[in-house]
Order: C-alpha cells, then structure tokens, then sequence
C-alpha cells in the first residue's frame, strides 16, 4: 500500500454509518484510526489509505460486526475467515463464487444475491430488504464490493467489470470508475454488476498459507490493492477511452508515450493479467455496450464509433464478447431498467 493511496470520505460514512447517532462513540472510533470527525460533513475529503485500513479493523471489533451494522443480523467475527477457509477449496472462481454467495446467505438476512450466467456474461444481482435507504445504499456497495474483490483475490487477478447499476442514488465519486468501472449508473431498477463470464472460468489460485496473509491485510485487498489505479493495465484503459478510436495509439506509440521499451511494456501487463488487444477490446466493448443500452443509436452506427468498418465484422466481434448479437443485448437491456 503506497503512502499516498487514499480513499473517499463516503467509503468512511459508510463505514461508521451504524455510530452516526453516538458522537462520543463514533469520535473514539475515528480518532483511534487517525481520522478528524470533522472530514465526515465534507464530501470532498479523502483519508489515508493507512488510515481507512485500520478504522476497517477497529470498526468491526467495536461492533462485533464484519459488515459493519448494515444488516439487521449481520456477520459476527470470524465469519469473513470461516467463508473464505471454504472457497479456496473449489477448483475455479464460478464455484467459488456461487458458494460465497450461499454462505453469505447464512450470516445476512437483509441482503441476498444471486449469480446469472448468459452465455459470455456473467451477472451479480443483489435483493435488499433494509428499510433504511441510506442502509441499502450502503449495504448493497459493501456486498458488491466484498463479492468482486473476493474474486479477484481468489484469481490472483483484476476482475473488469463491464456494467454497474444500483437503486439507489448518490453523488459520483472520483473512486468510482476505478471500482465499479464506466459503465455505472444509479436510481435504476436493479442492483447488479455484470463482467465477462470467462474469468469464472479461472482457477482458485489461494491456498491457506495465503490466505492467513490475505486475512491479515484484508482492507488494503478488498478496497485499495484491485482498484489498481496506478497499475499500468489502468493507464491505458483509461488513455483509450478518454480518446475517440480513430486517435488510440498502437502497441508501439503507447508503449512511447509511458518511457517504456516495447517489450517492458508487453511484460509489465502480463504481470498484471492482461494484454494490450485485451484492454482495447475491453474497452470497445464497454463503449457498445453504453451505446447500446443508453443511445439510439444504430448498431452501424456503433460499430464505426469503435472502430468496425464493416458492420457484420462487429457483430461477430460482439457476439463473441458477449454471446449476443448487438441487438439482442439490446432488447436485453431494455427490460432491466424500465421493468
């Protein structure tokens, strides 16, 4: 964890949410984690990432909570061990993941989720019951965020997340795009998160000697380490699509334009799980995907905004990102935030 890393206040707020009507309380909490009170009415403000880390562990001892008094059951310490002792025994990160999900199931009453699979996709989907709506809000970031962050921990990876929506609305955060990725909306209609389903595919690569480690620095992996906001694989995804297609650089030029031999640079992204076709590719595909459920725009249309020159070439290419053709992840689409 470098020094300078740092967290949004909101991720704090919901941190403490379960103290907001005990000040004496809450103060002690803060202070003990090196945090001025103060901060929480700023929405502007960031903390240490040191600092969000140890509040993380201060916080769920003092309430005796893992999820940090945002359910009406909650999980009492030692849950978060107990689950993850059990995924590191399935042999890849879809029954990994389907188990985390049931045995979440067992500690959390307020809060259900559901994994769907179609074809190239891959969806979480989250069922609140909370009453409150700033604990839903809070509840359902937390669980998502447990969720992704466990598998890419689990895959020794970063998993991308193609589409993220959640019910309930707030102000965007700088930290958003590098959690949830671009295509991220609120006040939908549904919770969910969708990615590709390839990476469930991908073996467990924890073991138990890791995991006593991961246990250890578990705020740093779930909120700070797979966020990657400095990795180089987040450099050029953000320089791609910051950029229209027809000015995205070759291997060659963007290798150039970070003080990196080629090869240095090939090399430094396989370290990181990806490929720089990969990361264009990724990112073509969340701008279609975009367009396609937000626009009205033709599928010709899209197709030479990401820089298809043939229609039909851009079908098989999305078809084989997703598994649908352009039109019926369209269609797909459409139920799901007008239902």
């Amino acid at each position: 964890m470098r020094e300078k890393d740092s967290v949004s206040i909101y991720f704090v707020q919901l941190m403490v949410h379960a103290l907001r009507d005990q000040p004496l309380r809450l103060q002690s909490v803060l202070q003990a984690a090196g945090i001025d009170m103060a901060l929480l009415d700023d929405p502007t403000a960031r903390v240490p990432a040191s600092a969000f880390a140890a509040l993380w562990l201060i916080q769920i001892k003092e309430l005796e909570d893992e999820f940090f008094g945002l359910d009406s059951h909650g999980m009492p310490l030692g849950s978060f061990a107990l689950i993850c002792r059990g995924l590191i025994q399935e042999p890849n990160l879809e029954k990994a993941l389907r188990q985390c999900l049931a045995n979440f199931g067992l500690f959390l009453r307020d809060f259900r989720a559901s994994l769907i699979v179609r074809g190239q996709r891959a969806i979480i989907s989250v069922e609140t019951h909370a009453g409150d709506p700033t604990k839903r809000r809070f509840g359902e970031e937390t669980f998502l965020l447990l969720m992704i962050s466990l598998l890419c921990w689990l895959g020794g990876r970063r998993i991308t997340i193609d589409r993220a929506q959640f019910r309930q609305s707030r102000q965007r955060l700088s930290d958003d795009s590098l959690l949830w990725g671009f295509n991220l909306s609120f006040g939908a209609q549904k919770t969910e998160i969708e990615f590709s389903s390839h990476y469930l595919r991908l073996p467990v690569v924890q073991s138990l000697p890791s995991l006593k480690s991961f246990l250890r620095t578990a705020p740093q992996w779930l909120v700070i380490r797979f966020r990657n906001q400095r990795g180089l694989a987040a450099q050029v995804y953000q320089r791609l699509r910051n950029s229209h297609y027809g000015h995205w650089p070759t291997l060659l030029e963007m290798a150039d334009e970070l003080k990196l031999s080629p090869t240095t640079f090939r090399r430094r992204l396989e370290r990181e799980g990806c490929a720089f076709q990969g990361i264009k590719d990724d990112v073509r595909r969340g701008i279609a995907q975009q367009k396609l459920r937000e626009t009205d725009m033709s599928v010709v249309d899209i197709a030479a905004w990401v820089g298809f020159q043939e229609p039909s070439a851009f079908h098989r290419a999305f078809k084989k990102w997703t598994g649908e053709s352009p039109g019926q992840y369209r269609l797909a689409a459409m139920p799901r935030e007008n239902d």
